[in-house]
């Protein structure tokens, strides 16, 4: 497969499992925005969650998230308590109902999961899982060598300044 076919593979997969997700909260009746839905996922999966670990999990600004927050939580969806570890942070926790929509957002992922597998055999999602999670995990290896790199340069930049 030539490198443009993947990039258009990768990016229609990408595009096909989000609309599949934004028609599966309109048939749901979830009323969140697919961002708020990945913030909330993020809260729900980390112990002791702070807002800090979901701007890096997730690669947002501190704005945007501090945003998705407040609006969660307006929403009665999660509550913030006293990190008595560190006054200056707080955990973020679902409430009741932030657990109820965890579980229909989790309903609603299987059901995209089903329906982008359709009739594929057991083996043949296995050996997709296999390759997602290599890319994935050679992703990931990029990310942390550039992070590196660019530690690198700003120190560099800093004793020169």
């Amino acid at each position: 497969m030539s490198q443009a076919s993947l990039n258009d593979v990768l990016h229609q997969l990408m595009h096909v499992y989000r609309r599949q997700l934004r028609m599966g909260i309109q048939r749901y009746q979830l009323d969140l925005p697919v961002t708020h839905v990945r913030v909330l996922k993020g809260i729900g999966r980390t112990s002791e969650c702070t807002a800090h670990k979901i701007v890096q999990h997730l690669g947002q600004d501190k704005a945007r998230v501090t945003r998705v927050l407040n609006e969660l939580m307006t929403a009665g969806l999660i509550v913030k308590t006293e990190n008595p570890q560190d006054r200056r942070s707080l955990f973020l926790a679902p409430t009741a109902a932030g657990h109820d929509m965890l579980k229909e957002i989790e309903a609603l992922e299987d059901e995209t999961a089903r329906r982008m597998a359709g009739d594929l055999s057991d083996e043949e999602v296995a050996t997709f899982l296999k390759t997602a999670s290599a890319m994935i995990h050679n992703t990931s290896e990029c990310e942390a060598r550039d992070a590196e790199q660019l530690e690198g340069v700003c120190q560099r930049s800093a004793q020169d300044g």
